[in-house]
């Protein structure tokens, strides 16, 4: 039980970075620092897109609109690091 535990956090982590990928990509193409019609970065920001939106989504639709300031990466960050203190303080010692 241990081990899948370990692979939750480890997963955890992951799609925290790829929150961050997300948002700084986001931000590169925002400051046409990036192009967006290079098919490589246009296919990695489909990938991330894909990947992070599912659960961005329900966060955005309840938090309200700042101008143009997205928060719900943020917020999502957050409620993972909460995740992943809950299973390291509580659940991760009580398994055998």
């Amino acid at each position: 039980m241990r081990a899948l535990l370990d692979v939750i956090l480890i997963v955890l982590n992951l799609y925290v970075w790829l929150l961050i990928a997300a948002a700084v990509l986001s931000w590169l193409v925002a400051f046409n620092v990036v192009n967006p019609y290079n098919k490589f970065v246009h296919n990695v920001g489909e990938f991330l897109f894909r990947i992070t939106e599912p659960l961005l989504a329900p966060i955005r639709s309840v938090i309200p609109s700042l101008g143009g300031i997205d928060l719900s990466p943020m917020i999502l960050i957050l409620i993972i690091f909460f995740l992943q203190r809950v299973i390291g303080l509580y659940i991760y010692p009580n398994v055998f």
